[in-house]
């Protein structure tokens, strides 16, 4: 396309690229907190989904997203939209009794 620099992902590729990673990241953190956690009240629980907003940066690094041009408001969506589907995942997962 005639918008793409010839190193890099167009701005729509990288959102949609860092949202998807987000989601899969909250999802997979809730099965990992209900595999962990004992409980709701279990901190284990909240330390996967730490784990999983942190381990998003070098992955994204690692796909060719510059992560040194994100700003404030990127890492607070990362950690936003990890702990909204993490949460309501895990929720589900509580309720379920899976």
């Amino acid at each position: 396309m005639a918008t793409e620099t010839a190193d890099g992902m167009s701005s729509h590729m990288r959102g949609l690229t860092v949202t998807t990673l987000t989601a899969v990241a909250g999802i997979a953190a809730a099965f990992g907190s209900n595999a962990l956690a004992t409980s709701a009240s279990d901190p284990q629980g909240v330390l996967v989904v730490a784990v999983a907003v942190a381990a998003q940066f070098p992955i994204l690094r690692v796909i060719g997203i510059d992560t040194d041009d994100l700003s404030t408001k990127d890492f607070l969506y990362v950690g936003f939209m990890t702990f909204a589907l993490w949460f309501v995942s895990w929720g589900i997962l509580l309720t379920t009794g899976a």
